[in-house]
C-alpha cells in the first residue's frame, strides 16, 4: 500500500519522507521530502500574516 504525498501525490515511501503532525497522532500529513513540505507551505500561504518579532506594545 502506498502513501501519497500531500503536495505532489507521489509515493512517499520511494523518497525520504517527512510527516507533519497537527494535534493528535492520527492527524499526520505525509510529504516526500522537505522540498514538497516547503512548497506546500508556500502554496497554502501558511506563513502569511505571521510575525517573527514580538513587542509588548
Amino acid at each position: 500500500m502506498s502513501t501519497p504525498c500531500l503536495y505532489c501525490e507521489s509515493d512517499v515511501e520511494r523518497h525520504d519522507p517527512v510527516y507533519v503532525r497537527e494535534g493528535s497522532e492520527t492527524d499526520e500529513k505525509p510529504f516526500c521530502n522537505y522540498a514538497c513540505l516547503a512548497a506546500y507551505i508556500d502554496d497554502e500561504e501558511l506563513t502569511f500574516g505571521t510575525s517573527c518579532e514580538w513587542s509588548p506594545e
